[in-house]
């Protein structure tokens, strides 16, 4: 379901960075190969390398102004469409409120968030931890403070990113979030058993509070078998406008990566399909949240 303001009228999600220069590049590659324009008529016509034009149709690069109008009239496209591919450039080249975090942060984690921000859901699969969006700060910040892969210096800083993230939960167009959590979960107790209350807490409140766009559903230890058992992090990420495709996410504790093959994405989004039709449904979870919580009364 789309947000809509008080008239009832739908609000877009947030404009962002990384995916205007998305869709700007996979609507130049999809026009070139529509009308079978060869590479070379492009660099040849524009007056730049093929590799140039390779990082223009990765998104590592964005053409100026001027070389993008030369480029749409060499591909045909009418006015309505000029015009919203240089609306896509003007966004493209604005700066993502991650950037202010790029000293510790990789290029594809801040893709992610990019990506994130200008996604209308998200759907999340959790093993032990609870999803990053539906994260305490105290609980963010127990989950690092081990300091083996992170700096305790950043510590602080990773956690701001972290609630910076969770902004879009209450924005003007909220990200939707679909969660399967694993039982393990709501019984590891990061940061201690007040920690852990808190957490819990805090998830079951943001459930009942929100819960046309914040779904969670338990994996339950007498579960006999689950497509994502032994899997890690996993999110894909869904996008309101039909010309992006859905992508996902996994992580690890060493790698991280986007993930957009379509088979892969596909095989995911099959495997968390049937997951989630295996979970316990929104009310048992939400029960199973608040019991586990009393517990560490």
């Amino acid at each position: 379901m789309v947000a809509t303001d008080p008239k009832g009228e739908e609000v877009p999600a947030p404009p962002s960075p990384v995916v205007a220069a998305w869709e700007l590049a996979l609507r130049l590659r999809e026009r070139r190969d529509q009308l079978n324009v060869d590479v070379k008529t492009i660099t040849d016509a524009l007056g730049f390398s093929r590799n140039y034009w390779s990082a223009v149709e990765n998104e590592r690069k964005i053409l100026s102004e001027e070389n993008l109008i030369r480029l749409l009239t060499l591909l045909e496209f009418d006015d309505g469409e000029r015009q919203e591919l240089l609306d896509l450039r003007q966004v493209a080249k604005e700066r993502g409120w991650w950037t202010k975090y790029s000293s510790f942060l990789g290029s594809e984690i801040q893709r992610m968030f990019g990506l994130e921000l200008g996604a209308h859901g998200v759907r999340e699969y959790e093993s032990l931890i609870i999803p990053g969006l539906l994260q305490t700060a105290d609980y963010a910040r127990a989950i690092m403070t081990p300091a083996v892969v992170v700096r305790q210096v950043e510590v602080d800083q990773r956690v701001e990113v972290r609630l910076h993230r969770q902004q879009r939960l209450v924005s003007e167009n909220p990200l939707h979030v679909t969660a399967i959590i694993s039982e393990a979960a709501l019984r590891q107790q990061i940061g201690g058993p007040a920690t852990l209350r808190g957490q819990l807490d805090h998830l079951a409140d943001m459930i009942e509070g929100h819960p046309e766009r914040i779904r969670v559903r338990i994996i339950p230890f007498t579960a006999r078998a689950c497509g994502l058992f032994g899997a890690s992090t996993v999110h894909m990420i869904d996008f309101e406008n039909p010309r992006l495709p859905t992508v996902a996410w996994q992580e690890t504790v060493t790698t991280y990566d986007i993930i957009d093959d379509p088979t892969q994405v596909r095989d995911l989004t099959l495997t968390y399909s049937d997951t989630f039709g295996q979970a316990l449904d929104e009310r048992q979870s939400l029960e199973m949240i608040r019991h586990y919580a009393r517990d560490l009364d």
